[in-house]
């Protein structure tokens, strides 16, 4: 084969003039034609090939001369397309390379690879982690269980089994362990109990949950789910996965009653009605609280939203009215009053729900039911004072109403409830005249959201106290969260349940009697004996010490720490006779204004989570003071007070949904939005979860809002 590459013919163009060659040597052997193979390779072509014209004139080789230039013509058109081809290959490469379309096609191409190859990856894993989880099941060839846990011994007041020991407290080696530890129950599984589990350092107590729900409900999304917006499974984390985290225990039963003095707990199961006792050496009380019924007639027919079981009735009840409605044989009458939907109380709660609702009927109930529907929709908010949101700021207060009003929501104003029948809920009015007038709006829902009330336990706890408790509406504590009445350092309560007393006025002496000993101490020998509550009540005290006095009094109630701030504003109006001093008695007139001004801690689950946080700090801190304490033989006395501060409250603002938009409250600022303040709403509620379950639950909740609509079925 002869060496045609260099002519620039294709490998078919090559093997044809080699053919050609070959052909045209044999027809010219006879004319004793001297052709030298390795000329080609210096011929820029075969168009310079020369014969002589005797040759071509020869028939045969004319025809083969004839056949061999088509060849040639054919092989340069395609030679010409082929480089056409490769400049517009280059030229696209260039223009992918350097124009910004070229670049922004490059990087999708690239992050569309780089992105499926990692979801590739990810399934692998997920597939790969999913087998290592079907795992066969463990057969024990024997177990360790405590006797005493089996056959509780009898005991107690009313000699009920003691649970002394825990079934599972020899299944690991951290609870075999655990059980030589100061035993520290806490009742109920809401936001402050699994703030305190979250703080609570691990091995320091062996401690048992007691709460008849065996979930913990992230209460402020509870709107979202009583119309399918979210599904409550997003809403609720296992009670022993967070236990868990302290290798604690779990019973689910409720606390009937605390014996002090015995340090017992009083425990029914709900199921089976039994009782029991559970001894304790710390104990804090965190059961939430109930719905105040104001002495309302009625309230049975009505629904309330503090539990999951509530927000499944509520959505259950919402679906069925809907479809109730579409039947034929449903009255234009009736038709209006399943959907007639009213609210009792236009707290954050009440507020909320009335949108949430909304934002279903406005947004869903057209894309699935007949149309007409939603012209017969109404939406009531009854509030019994002259704006909705009156612990928010006003201007929230103000852009609520208006979203409201603009939306067709009736707003109830200056009403009261005075009883809910099974048709309507029948309310005074005041006009603005000043008159009453006797209303009634009749419902398909109704919504009762009108503040708290105290819970049995806490009623119970508070009836026991009663020499020391004052408040009949919560269990009171000093500022360390203990319990007022209960031995020190024993029994503490957090949350709804309980408030902080601020009853400066009334321990007006301990607090002279200190800051005496604390300010004049190094004059004064035997300071407690000489200091006599005579003594104190013949004290007079200059505006400067009183100033003092007002700042240790800050430091042992923080809480009351910006209304002592005023004091040396006050303090001149009760200087009757000007003279720049206060006796004891005007000292405590002028604390007794202070306790005027100042406010309770809101019953909100911002207030329980810090309550939570703050004691499970404080009661790692004690385990870890308690060795030093029996070392010296130290059992007795303030210690709380001397290795933790007290608790302070720290207000970081309030948030609230306006159906597609949302409102914060917050210190110092307040603002209102759309749909951006919602999904900052939604970001913060987000991060506030407890695990990456119930966030991973509630992106896709959102997602699936977003795609296919909110859920509308009734289980």
């Amino acid at each position: 084969m002869l060496p045609f590459k260099p002519l620039g013919l294709s490998p078919r163009g090559a093997q044809l003039g080699a053919r050609f060659l070959s052909s045209f040597t044999r027809s010219t052997s006879s004319n004793r034609l001297a052709f030298k193979p390795s000329s080609c390779h210096s011929m820029p072509s075969f168009l310079n090939f020369k014969t002589p014209s005797s040759l071509n004139n020869h028939p045969s080789n004319t025809r083969l001369f004839s056949s061999f230039s088509k060849l040639l013509q054919e092989e340069k058109t395609k030679v010409v397309k082929e480089k056409k081809v490769e400049e517009c290959k280059k030229e696209a490469e260039s223009w992918f390379k350097s124009s910004f379309a070229g670049r922004t096609a490059r990087l999708f191409f690239i992050t569309s690879g780089v992105i499926s190859g990692s979801v590739l990856i990810l399934l692998a894993a997920f597939f790969a982690y999913d087998y290592t989880t079907y795992t066969p099941p463990e057969v024990y060839d024997s177990l360790l269980v405590p006797e005493s846990a089996l056959h509780p011994p009898l005991g107690g007041p009313e000699n009920l089994p003691i649970l002394e020991q825990h079934i599972d407290a020899f299944d690991t080696p951290s609870k075999e362990e655990l059980r030589h530890k100061p035993r520290l129950v806490i009742l109920g599984s809401g936001w402050g109990s699994v703030a305190l589990l979250e703080r609570l350092d691990k091995n320091d107590y062996d401690v048992t949950v007691i709460s008849p729900t065996n979930y913990f409900l992230f209460t402020p999304m509870l709107p979202s789910a009583a119309v399918g917006t979210l599904e409550l499974k997003s809403l609720m984390e296992s009670i022993r996965h967070i236990v868990r985290r302290v290798n604690g225990h779990y019973l689910q039963a409720s606390a009937e009653k605390v014996l002090f003095s015995e340090k017992l707990i009083k425990v029914r199961c709900k199921e089976t009605n039994k009782e029991f006792y559970v001894p304790y050496d710390k104990l804090v009380i965190a059961v939430g609280s109930t719905s105040n019924t104001h002495g309302v007639k009625g309230l049975q027919f009505s629904n309330q939203l503090k539990t999951a079981e509530d927000a499944i009735e509520i959505r259950r009840k919402i679906v069925h009215n809907i479809e109730k409605a579409c039947l034929p044989t449903t009255t234009d009458e009736e038709r209006k009053k399943l959907l007639s939907f009213v609210v009792c109380g236009a707290g954050p709660t009440g507020v909320e729900v009335a949108a949430e609702i909304f934002d279903l009927l406005n947004e869903d109930l057209p894309r699935h039911f007949p149309r007409i529907l939603r012209q017969e929709i109404s939406i009531h908010i009854i509030q019994s004072r002259s704006h909705i949101l009156n612990t928010y700021d006003k201007t929230i207060s103000e852009y609520a109403m208006n979203r409201f009003e603009r939306d067709n929501i009736d707003l109830l104003t200056n009403s009261r409830v005075k009883e809910i029948t099974p048709e309507s809920v029948i309310f005074d009015q005041k006009n603005e005249k000043g008159e009453i007038e006797r209303k009634e709006v009749p419902f398909g829902l109704c919504l009762w959201s009108t503040g708290v009330a105290q819970n049995p336990l806490a009623q119970q706890v508070v009836q026991d106290l009663s020499g020391s408790q004052k408040n009949k509406r919560a269990i009171e504590t000093d500022s360390q969260l203990r319990v007022i009445g209960a031995p020190l350092g024993s029994v503490y309560a957090i949350g709804d349940c309980s408030t902080v007393r601020n009853d400066l006025a009334e321990h007006c002496a301990d607090y002279v009697r200190k800051y005496i000993i604390g300010s004049h101490g190094h004059q004064i020998s035997r300071a407690h004996s000489i200091i006599t509550d005579d003594d104190i009540k013949n004290v007079v005290l200059s505006y400067k010490e009183i100033d003092g006095l007002a700042e240790d009094i800050a430091q042992q109630n923080p809480l009351s720490a910006e209304a002592l701030s005023w004091v040396n504003e006050i303090v001149p109006e009760y200087d009757v006779n000007k003279s720049g001093f206060l006796t004891f008695d005007q000292i405590k007139l002028v604390l007794k204004e202070v306790d005027s001004k100042v406010t309770s801690l809101p019953a909100t689950a911002q207030r329980a989570n810090q309550q939570g946080k703050y004691l499970g700090r404080k009661l790692s801190k004690l385990c870890k003071a308690s060795t030093t304490l029996s070392i010296n033989d130290i059992f007795d006395g303030d210690i709380d007070n001397a290795i933790s501060k007290p608790f302070k409250y720290r207000h970081l603002g309030s948030l609230a949904y306006i159906g597609n938009s949302a409102v914060f409250d917050l210190p110092g600022y307040s603002f209102v939005g759309g749909l951006v303040a919602m999904y900052l709403w939604r970001s913060i509620y987000f991060a506030q979860t407890v695990s990456l379950r119930t966030r991973v639950l509630l992106f896709m909740d959102w997602l699936n809002r977003g795609i296919f609509g909110r859920d509308l079925l009734a289980i």
